[in-house]
């Protein structure tokens, strides 16, 4: 069976906000992080947090924005009812942005996020960011949260 010709990537995204007409790469990396951290979580439970994709930070609490940020990845800590790590996937030209926001999420104080991470997948490189570095990001993908790199 012959099927059509794929449509460019570029007709499938929307380069100033990604939102759901995120390219397939972005949806990819996002889902591979989720079943990985899934399997430490739910199976080998070698990880404290529940990994859950997209999902809305501080359910009830108020914004001034457009509604509360959501993050691509978040892990979840039941005990508490409070997001301990967040992820973010991004392209190049966004690294700066999504850089901002982790930090702005963690320092702000309101989610009770301790680390966060941007993942660049044009490059493969990972940018962490804990609470209490001044803005200061690191180059790493270790997790001193979830003890994982």
């Amino acid at each position: 069976m012959d099927y059509p010709n794929r449509i460019p990537q570029k007709f499938l995204v929307m380069e100033d906000e990604m939102g759901v007409n995120a390219p397939i790469t972005h949806q990819r990396v996002i889902s591979k992080l989720h079943v990985e951290l899934g399997v430490l979580y739910y199976h080998r439970k070698s990880i404290a947090y529940e990994p859950l994709p997209e999902t809305m930070l501080g359910e009830g609490i108020s914004s001034r924005d457009d509604g509360p940020p959501t993050p691509d990845l978040i892990l979840y800590d039941a005990e508490t009812e409070q997001t301990r790590v967040i992820i973010e996937v991004c392209h190049t030209r966004a690294v700066k942005s999504d850089l901002d926001k982790v930090i702005r999420l963690i320092e702000g104080g309101l989610y009770g996020i301790l680390e966060g991470f941007v993942y660049n997948y044009k490059t493969a490189e990972w940018y962490r960011y804990r609470l209490g570095n001044g803005g200061l990001v690191d180059s790493s993908a270790l997790s001193d949260i979830l003890n994982l790199t």
